[in-house]
């Protein structure tokens, strides 16, 4: 309680600070040093350990986790280590580091880590707080306890502290504790031990450098031939070798080369990769090839004896062994008692010798021929085809012991396989030709398969003609006709140059005339022109020119078209153009020429063979007799495949969502549909057309008469070929190109030439 000295001592005029207290206790002149270390000091005073500018009582404390942050003190250390197994050092002495971390009171201890010493070196005790030994309790190692000269006992290895850093020494003289001069480390016995010079009992070896060479040289090996004549001795024969000199170490090695059926092994090695000494006059003793010469030094210590080099390389004998710059097309080689003679080398080796040392003289030798020796080529006698499986089977029996398959042209098969659209296949229609008036009227497709240049024949029949549609011949290679088959040589196959529009092939000794092809075949043979010369449009107008030059006056007064059509173009009409070319070039020209000519000047105004309507009549019945009604569907899934919602999607996509909703139509009758909608510059097929055209509720039509949709529907019922109506008169008579003496009729078709021109640019 305290009292006012200016007020009486009186009730009521004094003041009671028990007032509300709850806590009693007397007041501590010890104070801790640090949380968790359990014995006391003296209370620090309010004097002395903080600034000035701070009154009494009012200075403001900062935690130690702040004031040291950052801060440790080092010093250094070691420990004597006992080792049982070492010879004449009974211990080791193990140098470490001992860190105190001053803002936690933590601890570090860590060992230089030596390269190649065989220990396990790096932090040998992690940061914590260390307990100090029995029997001691409740209490850590704090900076009172390290200084040095003192040995501290950490988990049961002693410590002898014998130095510490600057920073150290500073910060416990400013608190009071004196740190005494360092004590230096006591010497490790097996480290003074290997400071004594020892020499070793073998002496170091030294390698020549060849690494230049080899960097430089990797990989190159120049190849010579040549040959040992052996036949002097009994049974000697010339042996053909071939000589392998490797640049990267001016190694040579000799392979010997033996005829077919000789019998001897194949790829025997005559010498292996080494050396070749030019002069051989035995073989070295061991140690010989050893380029430096040792010698044994004795001391007085038995036990101390060594070994040494040689500076002055005595008995060294000087061997020259064969370089790159000796050998030639002439050269004769002493390979170990046998001359070898170099007849010829190879394109890299000659270069080699035309860079390096400016040789351009590289005329092989030949290689001499003794009279014993059979030099008569000898032909594999394959006997004749007889007649089981192909021809390639039979082969195979005459070539190994066991038969194998015949291989096939993979090149070719890459080149002409099926990708994508692309299939790679002509078709042709035929018609028989036979003095059976039945056979007449029989009508096949012909496909030709590039991939293999096989043949599959397929008959198309009519309803009750007696004959049934199948398969006529089934895919092989078909011979041609009139060869001698059963012979040694192999036979000639029919190749897709020999099939054509007018051709008439015999097949079996069946007589086909081709009367039409696919469009796809037509295209194929104009890009591919320099393999189908029927096709090949240069070569077909050079012809005409020629034949067409000494009446070329009478041709374009006779067929030149009057008439004008609506795109203002002469069109000679198709029949009218053949039928002038049969007339004057007869058998010169095929209907192929013709066909490939119409197809060039095509005034394309094509025929259509089966117009919009008549198509949507035909999906419309078929649409009503299986009772379709998945439209909505079919609307949905082209909605959903056009993102964009731009009304059109590619004629692939349209094609895969019809096929994917089950509509049912006939793929001929579905590709119809589709060519008869509408499209934009693209090719790009406006399905909302496709939905109104499947519709049969908007312009209904009435059911069409039944027929057969995969046959009427196919290229093969169209006979027109596949051009426009019309030849674009003006195009023909400009490429054609002939001059004629008559001016009225040159000026005429230069004026029309100039119209057409201008037609064009507008």
């Amino acid at each position: 309680m305290l009292r006012a000295p200016v007020l009486p001592l009186l009730p009521g005029f004094n003041f009671d600070k028990n007032l509300g207290r709850t806590k009693f206790h007397r007041s501590q002149y010890f104070d801790k040093i640090h949380d968790g270390v359990y014995y006391l000091s003296e209370k620090k005073s309010d004097f002395g350990r903080y600034p000035s500018i701070y009154p009494r009582g009012e200075v403001q404390e900062i935690p130690p986790w702040i004031a040291y942050d950052g801060q440790r003190l080092m010093f250094d250390a070691y420990y004597q280590e006992t080792v049982q197994e070492r010879w004449k050092s009974p211990f080791q002495i193990r140098q470490v580091t001992i860190s105190f971390f001053l803002e936690d009171g933590t601890m570090k201890i860590s060992e230089p880590i030596v390269d190649n010493s065989g220990l396990e070196q790096g932090v040998l005790v992690r940061r914590q707080r260390i307990p100090m030994p029995d029997p001691v309790k409740y209490r850590f190692y704090d900076i009172i306890d390290l200084n040095i000269g003192k040995e501290p006992e950490i988990y049961g290895r002693v410590y002898k502290i014998v130095d510490c850093d600057k920073f150290t020494r500073r910060f416990l003289n400013r608190m009071g504790i004196p740190v005494p001069d360092p004590i230096k480390i006591p010497k490790d016995p097996y480290m003074e031990a290997r400071k004594i010079p020892n020499f070793p009992k073998k002496p170091r070896t030294y390698k020549i450098d060849n690494l230049g060479n080899f960097l430089k040289y990797d990989r190159q090996v120049l190849r010579f031939y040549g040959y040992w004549d052996d036949t002097d001795n009994l049974h000697g024969i010339i042996h053909d070798l071939e000589i392998h000199y490797y640049l990267a170490d001016d190694t040579i090695e000799i392979k010997e080369n033996f005829p077919p059926n000789s019998g001897r092994d194949s790829g025997c090695t005559l010498v292996k990769r080494m050396k070749i000494p030019k002069f051989f006059s035995g073989l070295d003793p061991i140690g010989a090839g050893d380029p430096f010469t040792i010698l044994n030094v004795m001391s007085d210590d038995t036990n101390r004896t060594y070994t040494m080099i040689d500076s002055l390389n005595t008995g060294l004998t000087k061997k020259e062994y064969y370089r790159d710059n000796e050998l030639s097309i002439g050269a004769k080689m002493n390979v170990f008692g046998r001359t070898v003679v170099i007849t010829d080398m190879d394109t890299f080796t000659k270069e080699y010798y035309r860079t390096k040392y400016g040789l351009n003289d590289f005329i092989p030798l030949e290689r001499p021929q003794k009279k014993d020796e059979i030099c008569l080529p000898v032909e594999k006698y394959i006997p004749p085809y007889n007649g089981f499986g192909s021809y390639d089977d039979s082969l195979g029996n005459c070539l190994t012991m066991i038969p194998k398959a015949p291989k096939t042209d993979f090149v070719k098969f890459l080149h002409y396989d099926k990708q994508g659209f692309n299939s790679r296949v002509l078709r042709f229609r035929a018609q028989m030709i036979s003095k059976i008036p039945e056979n007449l009227d029989r009508h096949f497709i012909i496909r030709v398969y590039l991939i293999d240049d096989s043949i599959s024949i397929f008959e198309l029949t009519k309803r009750n003609s007696g004959f049934r549609r199948c398969l006529f011949l089934k895919k092989m290679p078909v011979m041609l006709p009139k060869q001698n088959i059963f012979s040694s040589t192999k036979p000639e196959y029919f190749k897709p140059e020999d099939f054509y529009i007018g051709a008439c092939l015999n097949i079996n000794e069946f007589h086909f005339s081709i009367i039409s092809a696919d469009d796809y075949a037509l295209r194929y043979m104009e890009l591919n022109c320099e393999k189908f010369p029927k096709a090949n449009i240069k070569l077909i107008m050079r012809k005409l020119k020629e034949a067409l030059t000494p009446v070329y006056k009478e041709f374009v007064q006779n067929y030149s078209p009057s008439t004008l059509t609506e795109h203002k173009i002469q069109t000679l009409e198709y029949d009218k153009f053949r039928n002038a070319l049969r007339m004057y070039l007869g058998d010169q020209i095929t209907e192929h020429e013709i066909i490939t000519v119409a197809r060039r000047y095509s005034s394309h105004e094509k025929k259509e063979f089966r117009t919009r309507e008549y198509v949507r009549q035909l999906v419309h019945t078929e649409l009503n007799r299986d009772i379709w009604n998945e439209a909505d569907r079919l609307k949905e899934d082209l909605l959903h495949w056009d993102r964009q919602k731009i009304g059109y999607l590619p004629r692939s996509t349209v094609y895969a969502v019809v096929r994917a909703c089950r509509i049912p139509l006939d793929i001929e009758l579905i590709n119809s549909m589709l060519d008869n909608l509408r499209k934009d510059e693209e090719g790009k097929i406006d399905y909302n057309d496709l939905l109104d055209f499947i519709n049969v509720k908007i312009n209904p039509l009435p059911p069409a008469i039944p027929i057969n949709v995969k046959t009427a529907l196919w290229w093969a019922s169209e006979k027109e070929p596949d051009c426009g109506s019309g030849i674009d008169w003006h195009c023909f008579i400009k490429d054609l190109d002939i001059k004629t003496n008559d001016e009225t009729l040159d000026i005429k078709i230069e004026q029309n030439n100039e119209n057409s021109l201008e037609r064009e640019e507008k």
